[in-house]
């Protein structure tokens, strides 16, 4: 399905991706034809209630894999690497990533450029496919200072194109960047020979990714805080509000990303 999945995109076929966590979801997204189930470790936010990503554990990852496999079994699910599974070890991200995949996924995404190269080159050459998410890690945040575009300056710019080249040819599938000028991501895009999937990061990419609750307009920020004070991102658009039905809301969104309608320059940074 992958294999599949990938050569399509080659040939100029956008991808629509979301995140997906539960059986019941994977079975109505796959239904309203997403092309990727991203089984992200954004639960930490938007089921567990957290402010990021960063307490999400291996078992969380293991077990929302294997919902959303049990509830999609033909529909390519890419599942997330979540933080301290593979940054310090390579034997541990090899272990760790088998096991996703034993649970279901069919590619595993890694946060990270240079210095996760040799992660992903170790990865695939014992059979894993890898998605290097590149640009705004969120798994970094603390260290990044908060949410921020990523790639603005020259040399930034300069860097990522230089790890997204370094990711290609080490075999990776597919190249995420998330909150990225467009520019930058359409440049890099066109550079490399791997699908690229963008959130905030224009519509030059080879296809998109959102946040299912932020789709759907339900997601008003961690737990412990008020909804009032909470700002979706950019990037977000929802499809709710025309969609009629969350199925209808999601076949919108699949329409709009095949046909290259969204995300708009309002999106985009």
């Amino acid at each position: 399905m992958l294999n599949t999945l990938i050569t399509r995109a080659r040939s100029g076929e956008k991808i629509a991706m979301l995140t997906c966590y539960d059986a019941t979801f994977a079975k109505l997204l796959a239904l309203a034809g997403v092309d990727v189930l991203l089984v992200g470790d954004s639960l930490g936010m938007v089921i567990q209630g957290g402010s990021n990503t960063l307490a999400v554990t291996m078992q969380d990852m293991i077990y929302h894999t294997r919902m959303v496999a049990r509830g999609a079994p033909h529909t390519v699910i890419m599942s997330d690497m979540p933080a301290c599974s593979y940054e310090h070890d390579r034997e541990t991200a090899l272990t760790n990533a088998q096991t996703l995949l034993a649970a279901g996924a069919h590619i595993v995404k890694i946060e990270g450029g240079g210095d996760m190269v040799e992660t992903a080159r170790y990865l695939i050459e014992n059979g894993v496919p890898v998605c290097a998410h590149l640009g705004f890690t969120p798994q970094s945040v603390e260290k990044l200072g908060g949410y921020k575009i990523q790639g603005k300056t020259e040399e930034s710019a300069r860097a990522m194109l230089a790890d997204a080249q370094a990711m290609a040819a080490v075999g990776v599938s597919m190249v995420l960047f998330e909150m990225v000028p467009a520019a930058l991501a359409t440049q890099i895009t066109q550079t490399i020979q791997v699908p690229t999937i963008g959130i905030g990061a224009g519509a030059g990419c080879s296809g998109q990714v959102l946040v299912l609750q932020d789709l759907l307009g339900i997601y008003t920020g961690p737990a412990d805080k008020a909804p009032q004070d909470y700002k979706a991102p950019r990037f977000v658009q929802n499809f709710l509000q025309q969609g009629g039905s969350v199925q209808g809301a999601v076949e919108r969104y699949v329409h709009a990303v095949k046909e290259g309608r969204f995300p708009g320059e309002q999106h985009s940074y």
